[in-house]
């Protein structure tokens, strides 16, 4: 006879790092605050940067604000994740606080490029899970560049330009999504992060509910 009791609340589980890629214009920001606001257990990854603090921003929150010396520390410590030179200014993610929130079972979402991608995947693999987003059409990507009213025509076709090259890399992720409606996209990648929370190398504990279900079914 089965004992009574609920074993199962025992499994925990380990976090994951879910990883969002785009070119610029194919959603992936969109798609990053839907995943925020209505999956719970997920947080935003915070970088630190060398770029000086914008209005409206807030250290801690947007970004960890810290000076160049600081900044080649911390690459030499080994203490950030993956990191890259932008415009001058450097972005990296600091490793202790995810490794934190993985330990205690929190997903970290990513907003990042292939190369930051790369550098996670030689770091931690067995705890990234990749998604890159896709646009329908080289069309519809131009006409949301153009849409959003952010950018100039010579910066939009620098990012068409650039959306060449990050799109030779697609076949580098675990997961590929095509962004030709905004639900639909936010649906998938939903579901890709809700099957990875349940894979069985992620759920510590699960060897012993195992075990323990198979002693109570033996008596």
């Amino acid at each position: 006879m089965a004992a009574a009791g609920h074993g199962f609340d025992r499994v925990e589980r380990r976090g994951l790092m879910f990883v969002l890629s785009s070119p610029s214009g194919a959603g992936k920001t969109t798609l990053s605050r839907l995943l925020i606001e209505r999956m719970p257990g997920l947080k935003m990854s915070v970088s630190a940067t060398t770029r000086p603090m914008r209005p409206g921003e807030v250290e801690g929150r947007d970004y960890r604000f810290v000076d160049k010396s600081s900044f080649e520390q911390m690459a030499t410590r080994d203490e950030l994740l993956e990191w890259a030179t932008v415009f001058d200014n450097r972005y990296g993610t600091p490793r202790a606080p995810v490794e934190a929130a993985l330990s205690a079972g929190q997903d970290v979402l990513f907003d990042i490029d292939w190369q930051g991608t790369q550098q996670l995947r030689e770091k931690a693999r067995a705890d990234v899970v990749s998604v890159f987003i896709l646009p329908p059409s080289a069309a519809d990507l131009e006409k949301r560049l153009h849409t959003r009213a952010q950018d100039s025509d010579a910066v939009i076709r620098g990012r068409m330009s650039r959306a060449t090259h990050e799109l030779s890399h697609w076949a580098e992720y675990d997961y590929i999504v095509i962004n030709h409606d905004v639900d639909e996209a936010f649906a998938e990648v939903q579901s890709i992060l809700k099957a990875e929370r349940l894979k069985r190398e992620r759920r510590t504990g699960l060897t012993t509910f195992v075990r323990e279900l198979q002693r109570q079914l033996e008596k």
